[in-house]
């Protein structure tokens, strides 16, 4: 039987392009969930999620656990640290950068449930050419 509850280490962590995710809520692996999917994201210093990409059949929102770093969204560049909460809304192209010294640590919320595979990848994007609000 599957209980409500798991921790992240239970999850087996798998490396993408700038980045490594443990699915904790997912139809194929963690928790069951339908109608929503979370991954924790870690990020190390310097490092890019590549490429950029959107989401365009829903929306994802992030929690920053831990580190800090910047989101480019749509040719725009904004900062965060640990404690804040960053919106990319449908069809948004987005990206993000660990600026800091340590590991940056996310939890990716999507609605509707989402994976790597229902991403919409835009690889002519660049972060650097980004620009601050």
């Amino acid at each position: 039987m599957m209980y409500p509850v798991i921790h992240e280490t239970e999850v087996e962590e798998k490396k993408a392009p700038g980045r490594y995710l443990r699915w904790v809520v997912d139809t194929q692996s963690g928790l069951p969930g339908r109608c929503c999917s979370c991954c924790i994201m870690r990020v190390e210093p310097g490092q890019t999620v590549s490429p950029a990409h959107c989401h365009p059949g829903g929306e994802e929102m992030l929690y920053i656990l831990e580190g800090s770093g910047t989101v480019y969204i749509d040719g725009i560049l904004y900062p965060f640290r640990a404690g804040s909460v960053v919106l990319f809304e449908q069809g948004k192209i987005h990206m993000v950068r660990n600026t800091g010294d340590e590991p940056l640590k996310v939890a990716c919320f999507f609605a509707p449930a989402a994976n790597l595979d229902s991403y919409e990848y835009h690889p002519e994007v660049d972060f650097d050419g980004g620009h601050t609000p």
